[in-house]
């Protein structure tokens, strides 16, 4: 399939011998790409005078491009300000109507499971939630009545289900980490397609399976590493494909976890024992080593990390605390890690407490949860083990750098990244996306027009854990994976990568980044 699209690039360009800028000059750029191969290729140049009011008219329309096998495009809806401009992500044009919604059973209807859920319950006539497998009671229940499960088809471990002939297009896998592995094997036997939350697995040799097994089989792998689908990082992987900022250098990227969540999620949290999960830098940064890797869009080669377990550790303490914030700790008051302070006064990230639906009882069921789980425990305490600051440094083909940062210690979330370029520099923090153009003197700010599904609110995600849903129905409605920018094929890299990472931060060394997607480890 080839298309044909104006290339509105922040770039100038010798068109019919003469230097004219692409934006705000009298050039009109055509390309051409094969969606089957993903292939972009100039084919011709077309010069012409375009008046400036025609040029911003243009701008006001959708950027495209092809990535892999994918058409994906942002579409600047208005001008906000001189030089300023909100843009969403427009209909797909490779997407299909759907003679039926597909069908899909959750395994894990914990958090993650819920908001793949929630895209199947707002979103009728894509999705529908034909079975659940969840071992927790109060969940299997919420869940089965959401999508009115029949007891048939409800189950209380993921191998249950697999016990049963196939009876669903997809498989959700949205179990803690550990019990990614084997239920994903088993489905893509039985014939089913997957969904997979990331991290892929908790070892480099079951992803390279998982991988080898799809390809076996020719079944579907979404991994939701959902960066991938947020309009920000789209925008930001199409104009460094364009050619914006010239040729990438280097980039910076920074994700502040914010220190509550951390103690949430990595001290007491269900990730904060690496052994019975996964490191912290795929638990937590898969996601940033991947879109470090999709918008460079050049092999990795390799790695270096440092970091540690610096402060959550038992000798510091202060004086006068107890194992329970709920022991008459002498510091509680005062403690930014209270958990009294941000479960029971803040009432903050209480889906992991299953609360009943009665808000009256909320106050007595918070303080017994504080009393019996480790939500509860001082973050001094706890058996962690995961590093609460982390940096990487990795190197590219054609010697493109880049350098992450993951930091506990901050009082705002929302990844930051700079990228540097031979003819301007990008940054943005996931709100605006500024770049500078060298050759012109002009800075250009973007808005990402997004919507974070309930609970997921300034979480880093940026509106893309439904559009990856929706591309993943089209993807399984189609029988088509490239329609997906994330499928195992395309994700594994960066989780090689932080297998890589934690090799060397605890190893002290550099580790070469082998990829070699046929490989057998």
């Amino acid at each position: 399939m080839t298309l044909r699209h104006p290339l509105l690039a922040h770039q100038r360009t010798n068109v019919q011998g003469s230097d004219r800028p692409i934006i705000g000059g009298t050039a009109q750029r055509w390309i051409t790409w094969n969606t089957k191969a993903g292939h972009v290729k100039i084919i011709n140049y077309i010069s012409r005078t375009i008046p400036d009011d025609m040029n911003r008219r243009k701008l006001l329309k959708s950027f495209a491009l092809s990535l892999g096998g994918t058409i994906v495009s942002t579409q600047l809806l208005a001008r906000t300000g001189e030089g300023a401009y909100e843009f969403a992500i427009p209909p797909n044009p490779l997407h299909k109507p759907l003679d039926k919604p597909i069908t899909a059973i959750t395994l894990g209807a914990g958090n993650r499971g819920m908001v793949y859920g929630g895209f199947a319950a707002g979103n009728a006539t894509q999705m529908k939630i034909v079975g659940v497998a969840e071992p927790v009671p109060y969940r299997n229940d919420r869940y089965a009545k959401i999508h009115t499960i029949p007891d048939a088809n409800r189950f209380t471990t993921w191998e249950h289900v697999f016990q049963r002939p196939k009876f669903a297009d997809a498989i959700i896998i949205s179990t803690p980490d550990r019990l990614h592995y084997g239920p994903c094997m088993k489905a893509l036997e039985m014939g089913y397609d997957v969904l997979l939350e990331k991290p892929i697995a908790p070892t480099e040799r079951e992803c390279r399976d998982i991988l080898a097994l799809s390809k076996k089989t020719g079944r579907i792998v979404a991994v939701c590493h959902v960066l991938r689908y947020a309009p920000y990082f789209v925008k930001m992987k199409e104009l460094l494909a364009k050619g914006a900022v010239g040729e990438i250098m280097s980039v910076q990227h920074l994700e502040p976890i914010e220190h509550t969540h951390m103690a949430h999620s990595y001290v007491r949290g269900n990730w904060h024992n690496s052994k019975e999960t996964t490191p912290i830098i795929l638990a937590k940064s898969c996601h940033d080593l991947d879109i470090i890797k999709w918008v460079i869009d050049k092999p990795s080669k390799q790695i270096i990390a440092m970091g540690d377990l610096k402060w959550f550790r038992k000798e510091n303490a202060p004086e006068g605390s107890t194992n329970r914030c709920t022991d008459g700790c002498k510091v509680e008051r005062e403690c930014p890690y209270s958990a009294i302070r941000s479960y029971y006064d803040k009432r903050q990230r209480l889906n992991v407490f299953d609360l009943s639906a009665d808000k009256s009882k909320h106050a007595d069921e918070i303080m017994d949860r504080l009393k019996t789980t480790n939500y509860g425990r001082c973050v001094y305490r706890m058996d962690n083990d995961q590093p609460d600051h982390y940096i990487t440094s990795i190197r590219f083909a054609d010697n493109v750098t880049a350098n992450f940062s993951m930091e506990a210690f901050t009082s705002y979330a929302g990844r930051r990244t700079r990228i540097m370029g031979s003819m301007g520099d990008m940054e943005g923090d996931m709100n605006n996306l500024v770049i500078n153009d060298f050759r012109t003197g002009k800075q250009t700010k973007l808005t990402p027009k997004a919507e974070d599904v309930e609970g997921y609110a300034n979480s880093g995600h940026g509106g893309g854990d439904w559009l990856l849903a929706r591309d993943f129905v089209q993807a399984v409605s189609q029988q088509n994976p490239a329609l997906l920018t994330s499928t195992i094929d395309e994700s594994i890299e960066s989780h090689i990568m932080g297998f890589m990472a934690e090799e060397s931060r605890k190893n002290n060394r550099f580790m070469d980044i082998k990829i070699n997607r046929n490989k057998a480890v």
